[in-house]
């Protein structure tokens, strides 16, 4: 409790899910959370359960694949805080189909939302961070990663996700800024219920610890990667899977 007192954090995609189960943790961790998304009935929603108060939890409408939309939210940001200590990029969508079916907009949409965001949302703050020295931030990746069938779109964006985060590691470590990935297999979410059966279930089979995770186990993993207890931590992609990149 509290080793994040004094900071701000930006959460993106902080509506639900992973995503609000992240600016819980943060909260409680002693952060106060910024938490982005274009769902403002469900991130409103989210940010009152979290903090009646508004003083912990503010929620802000951002479109984070669209520049402008960054920019002008960042904006506000720096100016009510002053500061941005801690970047989640959370947000991600998923446009499934077989390569040889997926249309350029699915290919687009994913790889605007789940990578190109973080393009804009990591200058957004970097510049900050190197004239601070003091930044974490922590990107979401996935399992999908490594290849996934009817995937190309997002497994693709999703290792570009890696490429970036060892790539501003390296930029920035001088700076005292890390910059590391997780990759969350199945975790108990609206996405992952909405799966087919026989793909669940396959899933599950590849997965040694034989469930599916809690969004708070990922959570946990972002509370740690946010904070000084991992100084020395830079450039990595932590699996929170169960062991499924094992099987």
């Amino acid at each position: 409790m509290g080793k994040l007192l004094n900071k701000v954090a930006v959460v993106t995609g902080g509506a639900q899910g992973i995503g609000a189960e992240i600016v819980k943790r943060l909260v409680e961790d002693g952060a106060k959370v910024v938490a982005l998304d274009l769902n403002e009935e469900k991130l409103t929603q989210t940010a009152s359960q979290l903090d009646e108060t508004g003083e912990t939890v503010v929620p802000m409408v951002c479109n984070v694949a669209n520049i402008e939309s960054v920019e002008d939210v960042f904006a506000t940001i720096y100016e009510k805080f002053g500061k941005i200590d801690i970047l989640v990029n959370n947000a991600g969508i998923t446009r499934d189909a077989f390569f040889h079916k997926m249309t350029k907009d699915q290919w687009d949409s994913v790889l605007d939302v789940n990578l190109t965001s973080m393009f804009h949302t990591c200058q957004a703050v970097i510049p900050n961070m190197r004239a601070q020295e003091y930044g974490k931030i922590v990107n979401v990746s996935s399992t999908s990663s490594w290849g996934n069938m009817g995937q190309a779109n997002y497994s693709a964006s999703k290792a570009g996700v890696i490429g970036l985060t060892r790539t501003l590691a390296k930029e920035n470590g001088l700076k005292n800024i890390t910059v590391n990935a997780i990759a969350p297999g199945q975790i108990d979410t609206e996405m992952t219920q909405n799966m087919p059966e026989n793909i669940k279930m396959m899933a599950l089979m590849l997965t040694p610890a034989g469930r599916v995770g809690d969004p708070a186990e990922v959570a946990s993993v972002v509370s740690f990667l946010s904070s000084d207890d991992s100084s020395f931590v830079n450039g990595e992609c932590i699996s929170v899977s169960g062991g499924f990149l094992m099987a």
